[in-house]
């Protein structure tokens, strides 16, 4: 568990998956306006520690994406691709779609 106030304002289900002891980085990007006012929005409210940790969580759930994404693509290469026409109108007809 951690020191007491050291993650105060973070729920726990934020926590699920984080390593507290992290090593950070310090970067510049540039984004969309509307994209830094959300994530300001989302610390205003409380929802997020800061903005950084908004962006931190937001790249975390994009590389979950991404290694889904690459996930599938192995599955399909190892059971012969996707389905075919065919086979999908045949699969929507076995589940009575």
């Amino acid at each position: 568990m951690p020191a007491a106030g050291l993650l105060d304002g973070v729920g726990d289900a934020h926590l699920a998956g984080m390593i507290i002891s992290m090593t950070t980085t310090k970067i510049a990007v540039s984004l969309p306006a509307g994209l830094v006012e959300q994530a300001q929005r989302a610390v205003a409210e409380g929802r997020s520690s800061s903005v950084s940790a908004y962006v931190a969580r937001a790249l975390e759930e994009q590389a979950k994406l991404d290694d889904l994404a690459s996930l599938l693509e192995e599955m399909l290469t190892e059971t012969g691709g996707p389905l075919t026409a065919s086979e999908r109108k045949a699969a929507d007809r076995a589940l009575g779609r």
